[in-house]
């Protein structure tokens, strides 16, 4: 009998026998030389199987989940991935990404034990070097040097026909779902996962009320059936109407739709008792709705958070005493404030969280697994359409949901072997139900941050060697602490400035601005607030700045401390003022 001899490269669609492996494979690739928008940047090109270690396996793909994380790989953008990882000893030059995947196991390292050659299996993206110091002492890997995101920060993700893993990453598929279906939900739903269980003293009971902001997507709609698998009351936040169907049929208890409120982000100053008030008035309509969501007086048990600067305020406020904020990215931003008086008098815990260990995992997988957690996939791609699923992402033209991309599948709908264990209500958005244009993803949760340790070469900034005392003003325009703010205002304006140095004797004891003087008018009258004392009302302390230190430095101070202005000094004794006006009137000069 003649033995067929293995081909050397299979078409998309061609599944080679289980078991064997080609030399070669097709895959989206990004290189250097084309980082720009998804459509270009990813190309088809024929790759080399990667080499496995042995503790490794070898998965074909037939779907892959489309995540945020590879249109910045695609842009090039915090992080040149593959740079980062050339500089940590790896030799190739292109990144294939793809952080979620379903598939089928082709070949298994030898010290694989939890999967065999054949097995259908779901991919979860955390991966870490299982001889580090860290995990062989049996804490969480989550925390370990080590870790890394697979098909982000690691190479050879689910974009190609073949992808290389870590044996632990590999979780039994659901029977009941298709190849796409299954491929689009672990890495929102394990995150989802660890944010609501992943500290056991603040983790939900059953009951619990649970506020979800995002319901309808996809990390919101996850949360919603996790915590409602958990016996908890999620509660929704929605940016229309049109989602509160959806988010009902997952389990929510009810819906909040965020637009009717117009308090979002940073708070006021605290000394703004007039803006600081109706911030309070619009986060306590917040909160009511939350209890006439409940139907009685309960504040949520954990929120679960992911919008970051624009949220944090009222997530804060709205969170019950002893409660818990647990947060995995920033979408609005990263700059949130919040008010300390709620967090340490009510005792409340902030937690960040990102993605999920082994044990987070599978224990979501078994939601899965029973039929329990819909993977929520709002669209699926063909491999052709692969670079159009990310820029749509990238335009912010995608809808709400989870996303997938065939790989190895020849067509939709396929994978599917079994009926689900239960019975669970369809759920879809409208067809026409897609992101704001005006909201833009920030740089991805898994982008590396500074450590302490160098990073060789910085980045060349520059700095034309201008000084604080080229373009300060000199001279001071002081009052005294003593004075009425009615005479200091005079002050002010018949010099035509917007800060007066605060003395007390010969001494810079502080600085009194305009914003200083209309927020002691809030609240009071004017005959109130001009017989003030400028020592009620000053800014205590100055913020100063050496005459011959470098502008950019100054500059840097003053974003630092949101100020427009330092007192400029030499041998400690106030010399002039520099203000942002100075420093913009030069650039237009």
């Amino acid at each position: 009998m003649v033995k067929t001899m293995a081909k050397d490269l299979y078409e998309i669609g061609e599944q080679p026998p289980v078991g064997e492996v080609p030399a070669k494979m097709n895959a989206w690739l990004i290189r250097e030389n084309r980082f720009g928008q998804p459509t270009s940047s990813f190309q088809k090109e024929v790759v080399d199987i990667p080499e496995l270690a042995d503790d490794d396996v070898l998965v074909y793909v037939m779907a892959a989940g489309v995540n945020y994380n590879n249109v910045w790989a695609a842009l090039g953008i915090p992080v040149n991935v593959i740079k980062a990882r050339q500089k940590g000893g790896e030799k190739e030059d292109f990144h294939i990404g793809g952080s979620d995947a379903s598939g089928i196991v082709y070949k298994v390292g030898k010290d694989v034990k939890n999967v065999k050659v054949g097995d259908e299996v779901v991919v979860h993206c955390a991966t870490w070097n299982r001889k580090d110091p860290w995990v062989t002492a049996g804490n969480d890997p989550m925390y370990a040097n080590s870790f890394r995101i697979w098909g982000y920060e690691t190479n050879f993700g689910s974009f190609a026909q073949f992808t290389r893993v870590q044996a632990h990453q590999c979780m039994p598929k659901p029977k009941h779902m298709t190849w796409e279906e299954s491929a689009s939900y672990v890495l929102v739903a394990a995150t989802a996962w660890r944010m609501l269980h992943g500290w056991p003293e603040h983790a939900m009971k059953p009951g619990d009320p649970v506020l979800i902001w995002g319901g309808a997507g996809g990390l919101g709609s996850m949360a919603i059936q996790i915590a409602k698998a958990a016996g908890a009351t999620p509660i929704a936040v929605v940016s229309g109407d049109d989602k509160i169907d959806y988010c009902m049929k997952l389990g929510a208890k009810g819906c909040i739709d965020r637009r009717k409120f117009d308090h979002w982000g940073m708070l006021p100053h605290w000394k703004d008792t007039v803006g600081y008030n109706n911030w309070l008035k619009g986060v306590r309509s917040f909160g009511a709705a939350i209890w006439e969501v409940l139907g009685e007086k309960r504040s949520p048990k954990v929120v679960f958070e992911h919008p970051g600067e624009s949220t944090i305020p009222t997530s804060m406020f709205v969170c019950d005493t002893g409660g818990m904020i647990v947060i995995c990215a920033g979408t609005t931003g990263y700059n949130a404030t919040i008010d300390l008086r709620y967090l340490w008098m009510r005792q409340k815990r902030f937690q960040g969280s990102h993605f999920a260990n082994d044990e987070q995992c599978y224990a979501m997988n078994d939601l899965a697994l029973a039929g329990k957690l819909n993977p929520c996939m709002s669209r699926a791609f063909t491999y052709e359409e692969l670079p159009l699923a990310h820029q749509l992402m990238h335009d912010n033209k995608h809808p709400h949901g989870n996303m997938a991309v065939l790989i190895g599948a020849p067509d939709f709908g396929l994978g599917k072997s079994a009926e689900a264990p239960v019975a669970v209500a369809a759920v879809a958005l409208p067809a026409d139900d897609l992101h704001e244009p005006k909201m833009r993803h920030p740089y991805p949760v898994s982008a590396p941050l500074p450590g302490l340790e160098p990073a060789g070469a910085e980045p060349a900034i520059h700095d034309d060697g201008t000084l604080v005392r080229d373009r300060m003003h000199p001279g001071i325009i002081a009052c005294g602490l003593g004075e009425t703010l009615g005479t200091a205002a005079k002050t002010m304006v018949d010099s035509d400035v917007h800060a007066l140095v605060v003395l007390d004797g010969d001494r810079a004891v502080g600085v009194l601005s305009q914003t200083d003087i209309v927020m002691a008018r809030q609240g009071r009258t004017a005959e109130e607030a001009r017989a003030m004392t400028v020592g009620e009302v000053m800014t205590p302390g100055c913020a100063t700045i050496d005459a011959g230190e470098k502008l950019s430095v100054a500059i840097t101070q003053m974003m630092k401390l949101r100020i427009h202005r330092l007192v400029v000094s030499e041998k400690d004794k106030p010399v002039g003022v520099l203000s942002m006006t100075d420093i913009v009137r030069k650039l237009i000069s």
